[in-house]
């Protein structure tokens, strides 16, 4: 039996089958440091439906740029690549499942 590791970039992620739901952020940034918990929360509701994943804007200042990154923390949802929604600050749990729910079947009814 082998065991590979695949490593993906970002943009394969995003470009996948499943919505990712892409926080940045920054380590300094207090109304970030509210959004691990929500996020925690977030993927324990919605499971494999979804993917999270956390990028520091300020190591990963090109990725911020792309996507026009002016504030942390600044949430954006993909899915096949296309960004469905972004918005900046923090979003609780039960609004940003609506959004991802409404979002994604907006997406899958084009």
């Amino acid at each position: 039996m082998s065991t590979e590791t695949k490593q993906m970039s970002f943009n394969d992620i995003i470009k996948g089958e499943t919505p990712v739901l892409v926080d940045f952020y920054a380590d300094w940034c207090g109304p970030c440091k509210m959004m691990g918990p929500i996020l925690h929360d977030l993927k324990k509701r919605l499971g494999d439906s979804i993917n999270i994943i956390k990028i520091d804007a300020e190591k990963n200042p090109q990725a911020a740029i792309k996507y026009q990154v002016r504030g942390v923390p600044t949430l954006i949802l993909f899915k096949n690549g296309d960004i469905l929604w972004q918005q900046s600050g923090v979003v609780r749990t039960p609004q940003l499942e609506q959004i991802i729910n409404q979002k994604t079947a907006e997406y899958e009814q084009r």
